[in-house]
């Protein structure tokens, strides 16, 4: 048996003026892209895995993931695509791990339209999907999947066990066992991102009755949250399950959808974020690092790069020191041009310079406006660590030449790129321990905490006006379906 196993992940912030080149995708190819993923926590190494253990024949042609950022560019969505395409004469079985909330500039459902291009490439031949907890599902990305599987965490750290669910069902048909089909249920409701953790509340709620279907019978329940931060028509919350395609499964598994898309509907207001203002935010926080002698974690969670935001604006670091917090520490800052100027003085100098909010966001109209600086750098490294978990555990990350400047009230680490802190190597890349600060102002929704929340004394979570806001007033949505929720009084 010969199986198509290829990777490609975006998801497309549509407000975000963060590119995505081809470049972005660091992809890799063939031989490199299976042992880029083989041992690794990925869909595809579990895809890779399962068909092993079947002596299958892998082709790997594709493994591309990019970080989330605005939309794809045309040249590298084609190039990507093209490349999954090529490969599939012969194949008979695919299995494709993708993100499910990727938007090119030729195509606003990237996944729907690779998926349609494959099934008419490809007629007959099995195909199973491995997606993202924050896919917005689309009917041609339900139409030309016989498998689909989506993470149950948020933070990720299922990704491994989803490849896996996938690929035994999407290899177990190809091989003369039961028929799947793909069957679903969509809400117009676009949940706020901080509202779809599965560490508790509504979302972990959802889930818990999409695994009881499962123990049920059901092959596969998968609750996806969406990305509403993308302008297509629906950045919506899904219910989708994959049925044994017989009478009395098909009803058995859309009579599960139907059941758990009623009570997210039900409870529709627990899947929405309300902010507060970024001055109560502090203000409790203020109040908890008084009682306590652990870091309090301030997460800025309106510009996240793992949601497409560029990591430079400064809006909760200026209103901190507005209200005299001190013993703060605060990174990973991109501003490749301020580490340049940094490294040139060399360590020890002391600087005053431009940092951070000068990247323009015309989609939220917000113009450049640095933020003036004065401190001593006290350190100048690589910026790469390996991660020691639970998310990308044991992997090395590099954020680009990075530099620690002591501001006095705040130690800042300032990268050449935009960094999710997945790890405390962020700080001690630069002989930083974040231990010992009264805040640590991250740039973070979720995949901080893991690592991040056990050591602190808690967390507030702190809105700044950036692309990954979850005050949705600030978007000028054009193409979304209305009415929606919470868009829309529904």
């Amino acid at each position: 048996m010969k199986v198509l196993i290829a990777r490609l992940n975006h998801e497309t912030n549509t407000f975000s003026p963060v590119p995505t080149p081809l470049q972005a995708f660091s992809p890799t190819y063939g031989r490199d892209a299976y042992r880029a993923n083989k041992g690794m926590r990925t869909a595809m190494a579990a895809f890779i895995d399962q068909a092993e253990t079947l002596n299958a024949t892998l082709v790997t042609p594709v493994s591309a993931m990019a970080n989330p950022s605005g939309t794809v560019h045309a040249d590298a969505y084609a190039a990507l695509t093209q490349c999954i395409l090529d490969a599939l004469p012969g194949c008979d079985a695919i299995l494709l791990d993708l993100h499910g909330a990727m938007v090119a500039e030729q195509a606003a459902d990237g996944e729907g339209a690779l998926l349609a291009r494959v099934r008419a490439a490809a007629p007959g031949v099995p195909i199973g999907v491995a997606l993202d907890l924050h896919g917005n599902l689309t009917e041609a990305m339900v139409q030309n999947a016989d498998v689909m599987v989506g993470f149950k965490t948020y933070p990720h750290v299922d990704m491994y066990e989803t490849g896996a669910h996938a690929a035994r069902l999407l290899l177990a048909m190809a091989t003369g066992g039961p028929r799947y089909r793909v069957i679903w249920r969509q809400l117009p409701l676009m949940g706020h991102t901080l509202r779809s953790t599965t560490l508790g509340g509504a979302m972990a709620e959802a889930v818990a009755q999409a695994r009881a279907a499962e123990q049920a019978g059901v092959a596969a329940v998968t609750v996806f949250g969406g990305f509403s931060l993308s302008d297509i028509p629906q950045p919506f919350i899904s219910v989708v399950a994959t049925v044994q395609d017989t009478g009395a499964a098909y009803a058995q598994g859309k009579a599960q959808v139907d059941q758990i898309a009623s009570w997210i509907w039900g409870h529709r207001q627990d899947f929405i974020y309300r902010s507060a203002s970024l001055d109560s935010a502090l203000q409790q926080a203020r109040q908890l690092a008084h009682s306590v002698t652990r870091p309090v974690l301030l997460l800025d969670h309106g510009d996240n790069c793992m949601s497409g935001g560029t990591c430079d604006t400064m809006d909760v670091l200026q209103a901190a020191l507005a209200q005299g917090l001190d013993g703060m520490a605060m990174g990973p800052i991109c501003d490749p041009e301020a580490v340049a100027h940094l490294i040139t003085a060399g360590e020890g100098a002391v600087v005053e310079l431009d940092v951070g909010n000068k990247v323009p966001m015309p989609q939220i109209g917000r113009a450049p406006a640095p933020v003036r600086l004065r401190g001593t750098v006290r350190a100048i490294s690589d910026g790469c660590y390996t991660v020691s978990g639970p998310i990308y555990t044991g992997q090395t990350f590099c954020m680009g030449r990075t530099v620690l400047l002591d501001a006095g009230a705040v130690q800042v680490v300032l990268t050449e790129q935009t960094h999710e802190p997945w790890d405390l190597g962020v700080f001690h890349c630069v002989g930083l321990d974040p231990t010992q600060f009264r805040y640590l102002l991250l740039k973070s929704r979720m995949y901080c905490r893991p690592v991040f929340v056990p050591l602190s004394a808690g967390l507030v979570e702190c809105d700044s006006p950036g692309v990954t806001t979850s005050d949705y007033s600030r978007f000028a949505f054009q193409q979304v379906q209305r009415p929606a929720f919470p868009l829309d009084a529904m």
